[in-house]
């Protein structure tokens, strides 16, 4: 398991009884994660400190509930880069700080290659990935179906000082956008996807993961490069193993090069547990 160990702004303070305590910048949260099934606090006089919690309701959803007044948004940093962080409806913030681990490797892949990089971020959310991607120098198609999402990636780019950097935003269905690419001729040099176990495109178009990811994969492989850098996979379905996204980049990418696939994770502040936060699968140039 890779982990999210280089952040500042972030971290686990407790987690107990399916839920994390987890400090962002200086907010302290209270948020569900299905992973803690255990119910022994390490620290319970923490737990005192939240400022909020979010809390899920029996027939779906949820709703905060504040035991201070905070900010209805508020910024972290993560090294050089800077994120909006926005409590929302369904218990999300706006960032997933495991994904420092892939940050990380994408930035080490864009500045190594010596060459103009062109990235396509699919499933891009609130531009974690691209924020990275063009810190590192790259240029990057950012395609997500919510217009919300990509005007808080358009906030976190200009809040991360980037704004002046090659960067397109495409509010689209992510299977349609990458049809189109190949009948225009578009090539990318990396390719970066997250998607959804369950969504919907910006009409109505359905998305599920086990259905709909290798189809996906195999149309992205029309849009490679000649030379491409690599293409990273990312999922939170559960039930599907990290082994399983890459077989997928087997069986599509043609290119020689290297296959990875693992977890990721978070750990907990003065403590040896770790909270397991997802999966990749990654090839590589």
């Amino acid at each position: 398991m890779e982990l999210a160990n280089n952040w500042q702004d972030y971290e686990i303070l407790d987690m107990a009884n399916g839920e994390k305590l987890e400090r962002w910048g200086d907010i302290i949260l209270i948020r569900p994660d299905p992973q803690i099934i255990w119910n022994k606090k390490s620290f319970p006089n923490k737990w005192k400190q939240a400022n909020a919690k979010y809390n899920r309701s029996k027939t779906g959803g949820g709703s905060w509930e504040y035991n201070t007044n905070i900010p209805k948004a508020w910024k972290v940093k993560y090294k050089d880069l800077t994120f909006n962080i926005k409590p929302m409806g369904f218990k999300h913030t706006g960032l997933f700080p495991e994904q420092a681990v892939n940050w990380e490797w994408m930035i080490n892949k864009i500045k190594k290659a010596n060459r103009e990089i062109n990235v396509l971020n699919l499933f891009a959310y609130t531009g974690g990935a691209t924020v990275a991607c063009l810190s590192a120098g790259a240029s990057v198609c950012h395609v997500d179906s919510s217009k919300g999402m990509v005007s808080w990636a358009k906030e976190n780019v200009i809040s991360s000082g980037l704004e002046k950097r090659p960067v397109r935003y495409i509010i689209d269905d992510v299977i349609k956008f990458v049809q189109r690419e190949i009948r225009r001729g578009r090539k990318y040099d990396a390719i970066i996807m997250d998607p959804p176990s369950y969504g919907r495109g910006a009409n109505g178009e359905v998305w599920q993961f086990e259905n709909n990811i290798y189809e996906l994969v195999e149309l992205c492989t029309k849009v490679l490069s000649n030379k491409p850098l690599f293409f990273l996979i990312n999922s939170y379905t559960t039930g599907i193993s990290s082994k399983v996204l890459e077989n997928i980049l087997r069986l599509n990418i043609k290119n020689k090069g290297n296959l990875s696939s693992g977890e990721i994770g978070i750990p907990m502040k003065d403590s040896k547990l770790v909270l397991p936060c997802g999966i990749y699968g990654r090839w590589e140039e």
